[in-house]
């Protein structure tokens, strides 16, 4: 009986093959119309578009672009804050203070970081960003120093001249840290040219040695040489925490940026500092950096 369910005559099955044709034709024309259409619209309207957009590339940076150009541009140097600096130990923020970029600070410091030197000017003009007008503006505070090689290697060579016995003090002499000028703390055995200047320039930075130890805060120079020096006494130099610079503040060898920031921001929001225990609070002091402070400070 199911064989008679699906028996078609021969004019059923045209009709049915006709049939089954027409839908084949009419899904191929549903898949194409679509895509024939969407490819016409995109052609004829969004390609006007894309082609503004592209148009508007050509003549309008990108934002990152504008960022760049605008760091690396022509930051003009703040002349009245120029100071001699040293371009292979100089901070970001003295860079940022003489008036470079924050792109060009740190184009200086990332050379550094990968362990490039500065051994000359002409190489300091070649950093990315500077222009030829802030480097002129530089270039006479530019101070660069002998590596602490270099100056090792001048200091032996110092010392391996021939000397008369007679220009180093007898064994038993004693002399003012504080007061010693460069001749004499050469007549220090172990101590030559190079070493005396740094020696000097650093109690000039301290504002006088309040201890011979001290002396071990400089590369090279061994307890040995203490033996030879005493301490006067009311020699020292202090520092008004009250109502010295931010400059003041930081260029003293015991302090850095933030221990002076910390001190004129207090200063600023809440009046005078009086004394060392205050600074105590300041999570920028450790109880070493305070000890070693202490001797130097005025809390006028």
């Amino acid at each position: 009986m199911w064989k008679d369910f699906f028996y078609y005559s021969k004019a059923e099955r045209r009709v049915i093959l006709f049939l089954f044709f027409m839908a084949l034709c009419l899904i191929g024309i549903g898949l194409y119309w679509p895509e024939k259409r969407s490819a016409s619209q995109f052609s004829q309207v969004d390609n006007c578009l894309i082609d503004s957009f592209l148009a508007g590339v050509k003549t309008v940076p990108h934002a990152e672009d504008k960022e760049v150009l605008s760091e690396s541009g022509n930051g003009e140097i703040k002349k009245e804050r120029l100071r001699s600096f040293d371009p292979n130990t100089v901070d970001f923020f003295t860079l940022k203070d003489f008036g470079l970029s924050d792109f060009v600070a740190r184009n200086i410091l990332r050379y550094r970081e990968k362990g490039g030197v500065f051994r000359n000017e002409a190489s300091f003009s070649r950093i990315y960003g500077l222009t030829d007008e802030q480097f002129n503006a530089l270039r006479p505070y530019i101070i660069i120093k002998k590596s602490i090689r270099e100056e090792k290697s001048a200091e032996l060579m110092e010392e391996r001249k021939p000397v008369f016995v007679s220009e180093k003090y007898p064994e038993g002499t004693v002399i003012d840290l504080n007061k010693a000028d460069t001749s004499a703390l050469k007549r220090i055995p172990g101590i030559g040219s190079v070493l005396s200047k740094r020696i000097v320039a650093y109690r000039e930075r301290l504002g006088g040695f309040y201890d011979v130890k001290q002396l071990q805060d400089l590369s090279y120079l061994e307890e040995s040489v203490n033996q030879w020096f005493c301490i006067g006494a009311d020699s020292l130099r202090k520092l008004d925490v009250n109502k010295a610079g931010l400059e003041v503040l930081r260029n003293h060898p015991y302090m850095n940026f933030y221990k002076a920031k910390a001190i004129v921001e207090y200063r600023r929001k809440r009046g005078k500092i009086k004394s060392l225990s205050q600074l105590s609070l300041f999570e920028e002091f450790s109880e070493k950096d305070l000890l070693r402070l202490s001797p130097y400070l005025s809390f006028e």
